[in-house]
């Protein structure tokens, strides 16, 4: 690989790293607005058939053409601007809430080879960067200059904050089983079948992990922070149009994210379920795949919870768990069984 880009390299001089560096960023970013723009149509189909319904079938063959549709539609609308509001910040609000959902790909191994900067502390990146996502919606909320959206993004803060707690100790128990932060590590210390995988061992971290992933990115049944029935449209009801679509963008980025996330934590990422099948993308495209199923499932199943019920279980439930599994894998390390959690 290196011998063929050496002609391009030599070509372009000192300005061979940034375009190289761009072009790897948009390998990343381009199918993934991609993988974003079908699950809101594979969304709408799953849940559609689950309440015996067809879902978009109109445009283009069985309606995959939908989502190129609705984006179409979205770009071409007014951007509204309330009288009231802060300019500014109502257009950084989008930016701030998609550049981190974008942002924390950097350190996302898909292979052992295939990652784009494989830092030792990828895990450390990566709940630093997630964690900006807040002030996105806080800015929205406020830049807006109306009661139902900064009622919305309070929720949507204290819900947020509240439940990256969580997924920060289900994380620190990833990472006491595994001895690092480096993402690619932490999954080449589960190979040899999916009885090694992380999900086994840690199994009560991992069911944390996934529903407070749910909660975090504002999914049903935790989306009272946009209920309809009460708040009109939660923290973006002012916005129209492109900004819109960034929210919107951004909600579906972060859930592939948590997706991605939870198969290399405990999922064992690129490895087969069986040590005589070859490793590789498949198997973690398959687990993200697996994984968004499941978002959409409890989407179709659950009722929305209640403010309160949302913040008692992140609360009184999840840290108390996470807690205390934290110190059961301490205390079994420290025993001839520490084996089985590594």
């Amino acid at each position: 690989m290196d011998a063929l880009l050496a002609p391009v390299a030599d070509l372009l001089g000192p300005a061979w790293l940034p375009v190289w560096t761009l072009v790897k960023i948009l390998a990343i970013v381009v199918p993934l607005m991609l993988c974003v723009a079908y699950l809101t149509y594979f969304e709408r189909k799953v849940i559609g058939y689950m309440q015996v319904r067809i879902g978009p079938n109109r445009v283009g063959p069985g309606g995959l053409l939908q989502p190129i549709a609705d984006a179409v539609k979205l770009m071409f609308k007014e951007i509204i601007v309330p009288s009231g509001a802060n300019k500014g910040l109502f257009f950084l609000a989008p930016v701030l809430v998609i550049a981190p959902a974008l942002a924390a790909w950097a350190v996302f191994p898909f292979t052992d080879k295939l990652v784009l900067a494989n830092i030792d502390v990828g895990l450390l990146y990566i709940l630093a960067i997630t964690s900006m996502g807040v002030y996105g919606v806080v800015l929205a909320g406020w830049a807006s200059n109306s009661k139902y959206a900064f009622l919305g993004a309070m929720r949507s803060a204290a819900q947020i904050v509240s439940y990256e707690i969580a997924m920060g100790f289900a994380l620190v128990g990833v990472l006491m089983a595994a001895k690092s932060l480096n993402l690619v590590e932490i999954v080449n210390q589960q190979a040899g079948g999916f009885w090694q995988w992380y999900w086994l061992p840690l199994f009560p971290l991992f069911l944390v992990y996934l529903i407070a992933g749910v909660a975090e990115t504002n999914r049903a049944p935790f989306d009272v922070a946009e209920g309809e029935s009460e708040i009109v449209a939660g923290f973006h009801v002012e916005y129209s149009g492109m900004a819109f679509a960034v929210f919107f963008l951004a909600e579906y980025a972060n859930m592939i994210l948590i997706a991605g996330l939870t198969s290399v934590m405990f999922l064992g990422g690129w490895l087969s379920p069986f040590p005589f099948l070859p490793d590789g993308f498949f198997w973690i495209a398959a687990k993200m795949a697996f994984v968004l199923f499941l978002f959409l499932w409890f989407r179709a199943t659950f009722p929305r919870y209640r403010y309160d019920q949302i913040m008692r279980l992140g609360w009184k439930v999840f840290i108390p768990v996470t807690l205390v599994w934290i110190l059961v894998v301490g205390a079994a390390m420290q025993t001839p069984y520490g084996y089985l959690f590594h």
